[in-house]
């Protein structure tokens, strides 16, 4: 497909600017095909995989349309969970930068009433929302959707898996007067058929077909935990591939939880989001992730679509998913935008089978690898390592240490033995991640004990040290 520039899409300067700020040039094919049609006043159904640029493809017409001065709701995008709502509203924020008084709002749940009905009154344009939240509102009477010109379903098929379809069509119900309707999804089942049928029966339709389902850039590959902890497989992957930010997927909150803790047992920077915090510990937690915080961030699906953090290095599939779709938007998260990464997935057992019907919805080989040794673990560490003072010789920028070198030439040791105890020394810091389960859970139990004689320790010198205080009086 032949790719477009946004200066070809008939876009306002604003936009293009704001786009151009964005890094943008080229359109991807999901939105140089249907920007220009709901441009056109068309209603749009959208199919293309995660990753794929969907947002902007609805986000950049519905800035667009917008009427700056007119302040009432213009354009209500739904969406299933509370990430990709925050997500959307911080691109349509972007894309919106510098055409003057537009105001998108986010609203879902866990977040305060109040503060969504005054950002309401203010006259926000654009409100981005899940749906069972946009509903409490127009129940409640402080939304008001009669001026709404454009209705946007934002990953359809999630909406629907998580049962809001009776919640979407009471939403569309309350949209008075003519609208536009626009739908997207990674995949159309028959109930978004049926829904779009119902509500956008003339519909243009935008599919970009793939030769597979998944991103192609993504290196895919399945571990068998058979004799090893998944855990212990893990860090033996990260550990050797080197791996600095990546996102772990479980089927459980509890797995999420568990998992954590054991990451951060060993020395790893983990951390969690699912469906059981509240949203300004999901909020903390993602701001880490996006700004690199954090190396590895442990999820459930619910999380899944509304991560999106650039430079992703791998995923990892730790439990096996329910659905073949999910596994799709799974691995979605890294390798975006023609950007390389890796999926490692852990298979037990009859997960064999499951991993065989993945292969076949997902139309490509997941091959086996051998889970590495602890002595390849090993090897690779020390070969980082050495690359890392390689480099550091060859860049010279170490005048404050040669002053420490030099004391220590002249006490007699010889510049071997030197380099050497520095090594030894350097190497104890890097050893702070622990390979063995047994280890880590050696650890964790010795730093309690620890700290328990740190506080009979210090009770004890405290009562010494009162004592002295008044032997010293009394003298």
């Amino acid at each position: 497909m032949t790719q477009r520039l946004f200066a070809e899409l008939g876009l306002s300067e604003p936009l293009l600017q704001a786009i151009s700020r964005l890094g943008f040039e080229k359109a991807a094919p999901i939105q140089a095909e249907a920007i220009p049609l709901i441009l056109a006043g068309n209603d749009v159904v959208g199919q293309s995989q995660t990753g794929s640029g969907k947002t902007a493809a609805f986000a950049i017409p519905a800035v667009e349309f917008v009427e700056s001065k007119h302040h009432a709701v213009q354009v209500l995008i739904l969406c299933p969970t509370r990430e990709l709502a925050v997500q959307v509203a911080e691109e349509v924020y972007k894309l919106a930068a510098f055409k003057r008084g537009i105001h998108p709002l986010p609203i879902y749940g866990g977040q305060s009433y109040d503060r969504q009905i005054r950002a309401l009154k203010q006259g926000a344009q654009i409100v981005i929302g899940t749906p069972g939240r946009i509903l409490d509102h127009l129940e409640r009477g402080t939304l008001n959707l009669q001026f709404v010109r454009m209705a946007v379903l934002d990953e359809a098929d999630e909406m629907l898996d998580m049962g809001f379809r009776d919640d979407i069509e009471k939403i569309l119900g309350a949209i008075s007067g003519e609208r536009q309707f626009i739908c997207f999804s990674a995949t159309m089942s028959k109930p978004i058929l049926e829904l779009i049928r119902t509500y956008a029966p003339n519909a243009k339709t935008v599919r970009i077909e793939h030769k597979i389902l998944t991103v192609p850039t993504v290196e895919q590959a399945y571990y068998e935990s058979r004799g090893h902890s998944k855990t212990e497989i893990l860090t033996r992957l990260i550990d050797l591939y080197d791996l600095k930010l990546g996102i772990i997927f479980c089927n459980t909150k509890r797995m999420v939880d568990t998992l954590t803790e054991e990451l951060v047992a060993r020395g790893y920077s983990a951390d969690r989001i699912h469906g059981d915090m509240s949203q300004s510990q999901r909020d903390r937690v993602m701001l880490k992730f996006r700004s690199s915080g954090l190396e590895f961030l442990v999820a459930t699906d619910v999380a899944a679509r509304g991560i999106d953090v650039d430079n992703v290095e791998v995923v990892f599939n730790y439990d096996l998913p329910w659905d073949e779709e999910d596994y799709v938007h799974r691995i979605g998260r890294t390798g975006r935008i023609g950007r390389s990464g890796r999926a490692f997935s852990f298979v037990a057992g009859r997960e064999i089978y499951k991993l065989q019907s993945i292969e076949r919805f997902t139309r490509t080989k997941i091959s086996r690898h051998q889970v590495p040794s602890l002595e390849q673990v090993e090897e690779k560490r020390t070969n980082i390592f050495f690359e890392r003072i390689r480099k550091s010789l060859q860049r010279g920028q170490f005048r404050e240490e040669s002053r420490i070198v030099d004391r220590l030439l002249e006490q007699g040791f010889s510049s071997t033995d030197i380099a050497c105890a520095l090594v030894h020394e350097l190497r104890k810091d890097e050893g702070q991640r622990v390979d063995s389960p047994v280890k880590s859970e050696a650890m964790t139990a010795s730093s309690g004990l620890a700290g328990n004689d740190r506080k009979r320790r210090s009770k004890s010198t405290d009562k010494r040290g009162s004592n002295n205080r008044g032997r010293k009086r009394r003298r």
